[in-house]
């Protein structure tokens, strides 16, 4: 006895399992995220947004708390890009948080990422101007690197045209002449080495008479020294003895000075005095001479002259 199967009510058993199932993801998927409030949020990038879609996980320091809603070309400026986020409410968002662009493991699936900011830092809130609030973005670690390559592909493009400039044609065939030169100097060198190696055994003769010169010339060195301390002994001896001399002058010279104020005048008043005393001793010693008489009878009267009177 076969068993019928009634393919009519297996077919709606399957529709309804799975239609159960759909639901339940969605409920799982959707229902419960959607009990979670969010708030809006922008971020405006200076670079290239390839590989970034919309639905993209936002991180919080690799936690995800949004997602981005929209892309766009920034209105204000063309050359950047505006992406509009939603933000779980209550992710500390301050006014110095970042916002910069990486990459997922090798799959290369772009996503935001979101620094924490410093504790002192103010959260960032909506306003009346700004329903948005503008999170500060930073180039991502692919810009640097470009911008870095950027810089190292032109410092080299400079380089290489200095070096261009430098090994012109004219410059080249100098340096050809040179290196031509310098071989031909080291082929000289070469055939003079007997010459260079006696000379260098020469010099290393001349530098051991010398050490053994200036060991001798240490002794010698010593007395000298010691000569020159004794010549400073004697010239400090010599300095006191200028000093003491220096002190003697010039007690001379206060005396020679108080000898031409004070007696030199009085001798000149003596002599004087003396010069008239010895002519009148002269003249004395004449009259006694002429009339000894005169010693007891006082000098004669002279007789009157023509038209004179005697005197009474």
């Amino acid at each position: 006895m076969e068993d019928k199967v009634n393919y009519t009510l297996v077919g709606a058993f399957v529709l309804v399992l799975g239609a159960a199932l759909v639901a339940c993801v969605l409920w799982l998927a959707v229902g419960l995220g959607g009990q979670k409030k969010v708030d809006p949020y922008a971020s405006i990038f200076a670079e290239s947004v390839a590989g970034l879609s919309i639905n993209a996980p936002v991180k919080f320091l690799g936690v995800d708390v949004g997602k981005v809603s929209r892309i766009e070309i920034d209105p204000q400026d063309s050359r950047q890009v505006r992406l509009h986020l939603l933000i779980e409410r209550g992710t500390p968002i301050k006014q110095d948080s970042e916002a910069v662009l990486k990459t997922q493991g090798l799959t290369g699936i772009a996503y935001v990422e979101l620094s924490g900011g410093s504790p002192a830092a103010a959260p960032l809130r909506p306003s009346a101007e700004q329903p948005e609030p503008i999170i500060r973005s930073k180039p991502s670690l692919s810009a640097r690197l470009e911008n870095l390559l950027g810089t190292a592909l032109a410092g080299l493009d400079r380089m290489s045209g200095n070096l261009n400039a430098v090994f012109d044609a004219e410059n080249r065939a100098a340096l050809k002449q040179t290196l031509a030169d310098l071989a031909v100097l080291m082929h000289t060198l070469a055939a003079q080495k007997d010459t260079i190696t006696a000379g260098i055994d020469d010099a290393a003769r001349t530098a051991q008479r010398a050490a053994q010169a200036s060991a001798q010339l240490d002794p010698l060195l010593a007395r000298l020294a010691s000569a020159a301390s004794a010549v400073d002994r004697a010239a400090q001896a010599v300095g006191q003895t200028s000093e003491t001399a220096d002190v003697a002058v010039a007690g001379a010279a206060s005396g020679v000075q108080q000898l031409q104020t004070e007696t030199l005048p009085d001798l000149a008043r003596l002599m004087a005095d003396l010069s008239r005393l010895s002519e009148s001793l002269r003249h004395l010693s004449e009259q006694t001479e002429r009339q000894p008489s005169s010693l007891l009878i006082g000098r004669p009267t002279r007789p009157p002259g023509p038209g004179e009177s005697a005197p009474p």
